[in-house]
Parts: C-alpha cells; sequence; structure tokens
C-alpha cells in the first residue's frame, strides 16, 4: 500500500537537528574525526548517588507495575519540597504537579490540551523548535514574538499586536534561553505575569536549565511572583541538571487547570514515568548542595571560558553564558549561519548548530553546546582557524 503522511507533517519546518544528524553520521561513516557541538546532550555520566538509587528502586517489585500516569505521591511531594527549598514556593503536590516522559513531552502535548483549531499561540525567536511544532499539531496559529541581542534576547510584550494579544490563549516563554542563553530577572516575570493577566493569556515558561547556571545568582522561577499561579505553568527536566538525558523524567508546576487538562491528555497517550525512575528523581531533586553539581557547572565555566576566547580570535562575537551549557555566537561579518555551519563541517570537520534553525531571528548566529572537553574544544578552535573566513 501507499502511505500517505499527514497534513500536520506537511506543515511542520524542517527539524533541523534531523538534517544535522545525517550529515554528521555519513562523516562519521567515511572515518573523519567529528568534534560534535551540536544536540546539547551531556557528556559526562549521571551522578553516581542517582545511579546508586536506581539500582535499589528497580529491584522492588512494587515498581514494576504500570506507574500513576500523574507520578507517585513520593514524587510529588518530593517535587514540592523541592520548590519550596529553591524558591519558597508551595505547591499543592495534588493538583498543581505532574509528572512528564521529560519536559519536552510536557511541551510537546500542552497545546492539544489548551489550544483549539485556529486559536493563537504566541512563540518566541530564536526558541525550541517544539514550540512551534507542537503548535502546529494542535492546529494552532503561531505568532512569532521575536527576540534580539540589544534587547537582551528578552521580549518586549508591547511589540505585540492588540488583536495577537486579544487572540492568543498561550505564550511560551523560556528562560534560561535555548539558543541564547540569556538568563531572566523576577521582574521581568513580573511583567510577563501582568501581560498574561490582562490579556488572559496561560504562559509556559519552560525552566530546563534553571540550575544549570554559571554565573553567581541562581535563576528565579515564574511561580515567585504573586498570583503567577493564575496565569502561569513551569517545566522543568532532571535532563541537563544531572546528566540525566537518557532518563526521561521531569514535571510541570502552576496553574491547577492547565495541568489537569495537560493531564488529560497524558492520560491517554502514555502510562507515565517508571516508578523506579521516579526515586532516583527524587533522590536528584533532593540533593542539589551535593559537591557533585557544583563541580559539573564549573567544568562548563571552563569549558566556555575556553571556547568563547578562541571563538572571538576567529571573528566570532561570543560571551561567556550566566547559564545554560550553551555559546551562542554571531557568526564573521558576511555569512549566514548555514553557511557557515557547512563550512564547519565540510572543513574542520566541527559540529555546530545554524540559528536559523531556531527561527527567523536566530539567523547571523551558530549554537555550540559545550558538551566536548577543553582538549577538544582547543583541536577544534584549531581546525576552525585554518579556515578562510
Amino acid at each position: 500500500m501507499r502511505v500517505t503522511r499527514s497534513d500536520r507533517l506537511a506543515a511542520l519546518p524542517p527539524y533541523l537537528f534531523a538534517e544535522i544528524d545525517r550529515k554528521k553520521r555519513a562523516a562519521r561513516e567515511a572515518g573523519r574525526d567529528i568534534i560534535d557541538f551540536g544536540v546539547g546532550d551531556p557528556d559526562q555520566p549521571t551522578h553516581a548517588f542517582i545511579i546508586a538509587c536506581m539500582q535499589q528502586a528497580v529491584t522492588r517489585p512494587e515498581n514494576h507495575p504500570y506507574p500513576l500516569g500523574g507520578g507517585s505521591p513520593g514524587f510529588r511531594r518530593a517535587i514540592a519540597a523541592f520548590f519550596q527549598r529553591r524558591y519558597a514556593v508551595d505547591l499543592d503536590s495534588n493538583r498543581e504537579l505532574l509528572a512528564l516522559i521529560g519536559s519536552k513531552e510536557g511541551i510537546g502535548h500542552l497545546p492539544l490540551a489548551l489550544v483549539n483549531p485556529g486559536q493563537t499561540v504566541i512563540v518566541p525567536s530564536p526558541g525550541y523548535p517544539v514550540y512551534r511544532a507542537s503548535t502546529i499539531f494542535a492546529g494552532g496559529r503561531p505568532y512569532t514574538l521575536e527576540l534580539t541581542e540589544a534587547g537582551g534576547w528578552l521580549p518586549d510584550f508591547a511589540t505585540i499586536p492588540a488583536a495577537v494579544a486579544r487572540d492568543a490563549v498561550l505564550m511560551f516563554l523560556n528562560y534560561p534561553n535555548n539558543p541564547t542563553a540569556a538568563t531572566a530577572t523576577l521582574a521581568f516575570y513580573e511583567r510577563a505575569v501582568e501581560f498574561a493577566r490582562r490579556h488572559n493569556i496561560l504562559i509556559a515558561q519552560d525552566a530546563a536549565y534553571n540550575d544549570l547556571y554559571l554565573g553567581h545568582n541562581p535563576p528565579p522561577s515564574i511561580l515567585q511572583v504573586p498570583g503567577a499561579r493564575d496565569v502561569a505553568i513551569e517545566f522543568h527536566s532532571a535532563s541537563k541538571t544531572f546528566n540525566m538525558t537518557g532518563w526521561r523524567i521531569g514535571f510541570v508546576a502552576g496553574n491547577g487547570e492547565a495541568i489537569a487538562a495537560l493531564g488529560s491528555i497524558k492520560a491517554n497517550l502514555d502510562s507515565g514515568v517508571f516508578a523506579a525512575i521516579q526515586e532516583a528523581a527524587c533522590e536528584a531533586y533532593a540533593n542539589l548542595d551535593r559537591p557533585e553539581l557544583s563541580q559539573m557547572r564549573e567544568l562548563y565555566r571552563a569549558r566556555a571560558r575556553a571556547f568563547c576566547d578562541g571563538l572571538r580570535k576567529l571573528g566570532f562575537r561570543a560571551a561567556a553564558p550566566d547559564a545554560t551549557f550553551y555559546v551562542w555566537a554571531g557568526v564573521p561579518v558576511g555569512y549566514d549561519s548555514m553557511t557557515v555551519c557547512n563550512r564547519l563541517l565540510d572543513e574542520a570537520d566541527v559540529v555546530g548548530v545554524p540559528g536559523i534553525g531556531f527561527g527567523p531571528t536566530g539567523e547571523g548566529y551558530v549554537r555550540f553546546a559545550l558538551n566536548v572537553s577543553v582538549d577538544r574544544i582547543q583541536t577544534a578552535i584549531e581546525r576552525m582557524a585554518a579556515i578562510r573566513w
């Protein structure tokens, strides 16, 4: 039979990471030594204290049946305790928390729960591609909220047309930001909450990198703003904080009605997170002050310094990030992001992600993930220096 693809897939922009992976695999199959700054996947193993907890949890028969879809009571209580310690925010663990199979899954399903066909969703550019893709899957209309370097990669809500604000039902935010590494203050979140309240819009703040901070000040939560839970939810992930990308566990907190709606979608599509993984995540979130985590942050600081110093000598504009493990670099004058990334791979065996893949205002930049040792970073810079820009 001839299989046809749905119109939903035809409406999606190309998923850039898949194309990058294709070219990278081809280069490796040809025997080339590729230095990969592409996909944001930590190169360090999951911390040993988390693995030890998992090893015990996986042997207990009570963890083997289908898990509860919203997360076990123990997991939700542990996350509520984490939120109180970290942000001084008291959450109702029964109404205001939901376990996710990684935050990407929850973000991908959220518009299905909240957006009717034809309704507007405000999506940042540059931004994580899943915000736009999930909107399209739900039949929503993405409105591009442009972020700029001059604006600190923070949105100016006053630029959103009145008609868009009137029609929008959902707005995605993401700080610390992927791909730009920009951070947001509590004052910014206060403005966001005021805007959302005025226009009856739900904010979905993606805080996957909140505990991967490289500066001195841990980033705030939007839920610290008084009344934020009336208009906001916040997604968190264990993936980057604890080097647990393959474990697939995260959570969403905030507005109880939005969380219940997302939970209804998930009840029809998945069977929850393996209970042993939930136990391991409880151990992780109970131990954010362990030395392993501060050592990991220092590792990324050293990599960021080495890489940004080298990039600047090559004509890129690159500032060491205050959070995330990404370097968002302005390309040499006269080049576009796709051309730069193609030349990096073809001439230096180095993989970066072209900024255009994160939206139109990402043009002129390349994202590099710091999942490469300092020695390999220095090798990459040496190879890149041989390119004639």
